[in-house]
């Protein structure tokens, strides 16, 4: 059973408002009509939010805005999940190289979070630190194919988010690849980055039966959109997303994906150059924040 607590929901409301307006600060009935909340409500609400230092008031305008306790909080948080100044050092440094935005992103419970972004840029620039996606296929081999078998495994168990067809004999091919290799390369259409995108939108509400099978048929097996060295062209060049290596934490799981966001057709001695140096920048994370490689 799925328990509900709506005056939490409603704490949350305020603080989703606020982060998503974080140079604007807000009346108390402003605020509660934008929010569709009582006024009595949404006073409580802001001012136990402002003794805890979540928001400041401005005495002057009777108005609120986010307060220092959440910096804190933020950077806690970016210390639990390993990104903090050791990997923005080093993801900046590539970033700076390669001329390309680098993120990190983590699996935080059910759940894909984008924990970093550098350089954020040209058309990549979209990835924002904070935003979610599902965890549970289709979405998110890369953040287990580098770590033991039953990793994979559990996670193929996970109940899927859309309906997805899955070839298993190119799964393991892929996986296989991409342990030998030490980074994926991942080929995205522009209409299938939109449909991901609207997946990734939807998947957190009850969808229609008939829709979820459409999106279904829409959606390729995991793995698909890896591309594997019998589908280069040596004298020519293909369009590629991004390509991915992951950092491992002390027991040899991994921890974060670090990514580089191409979104240009490049041939197979760029995406070499690109992956070796990836998988540099992740292994130098990864013996900065004390992890190590698993042993297979």
């Amino acid at each position: 059973m799925v328990r509900q607590s709506p005056p939490t929901e409603r704490v949350v409301q305020v603080l989703d408002h606020l982060v998503a307006h974080p140079h604007a600060r807000f009346g108390l009935s402003e605020l509660a009509r934008d929010l569709d909340l009582s006024k009595p409500t949404c006073l409580g609400i802001l001012t136990v939010l402002t003794d805890a230092g979540y928001l400041l008031r401005d005495p002057a305008g009777r108005t609120y805005g986010l307060g220092p306790a959440l910096i804190v909080a933020g950077r806690a948080a970016q210390r639990g999940y390993a990104v903090g100044p050791v990997a923005h050092r080093h993801l900046t440094e590539l970033s700076a190289r390669l001329g390309v935005v680098c993120t990190a992103s983590g699996v935080v419970g059910d759940r894909i979070a984008v924990l970093d972004v550098a350089g954020a840029h040209g058309s990549a620039a979209g990835a924002r630190v904070g935003e979610v996606y599902p965890f549970a296929p289709p979405v998110g081999l890369m953040f287990v194919l580098w770590d033991r078998d039953e990793r994979v495994e559990c996670w193929l168990r996970r109940e899927p988010t859309l309906p997805v067809r899955i070839d298993h004999e190119r799964l393991r091919r892929v996986i296989d690849e991409c342990r030998r290799t030490g980074y994926l390369v991942e080929s995205h259409t522009r209409g299938g980055q939109r449909l991901y995108a609207l997946m990734a939108g939807v998947v957190a509400h009850d969808l229609a039966p008939d829709l979820r099978e459409l999106l279904g048929e829409l959606v390729s097996s995991p793995g698909e959109r890896v591309l594997l060295p019998d589908r280069w062209d040596t004298a020519g060049a293909h369009a590629v997303n991004l390509i991915a290596a992951p950092v491992y934490d002390a027991e040899g799981h991994q921890s974060l994906v670090v990514a580089a966001h191409l979104e240009r057709d490049v041939d197979i001695v760029e995406v070499e150059r690109i992956g070796d140096a990836l998988v540099a920048t992740a292994d130098a994370i990864t013996r900065e924040l004390g992890g190590r490689r698993p042993v297979r």
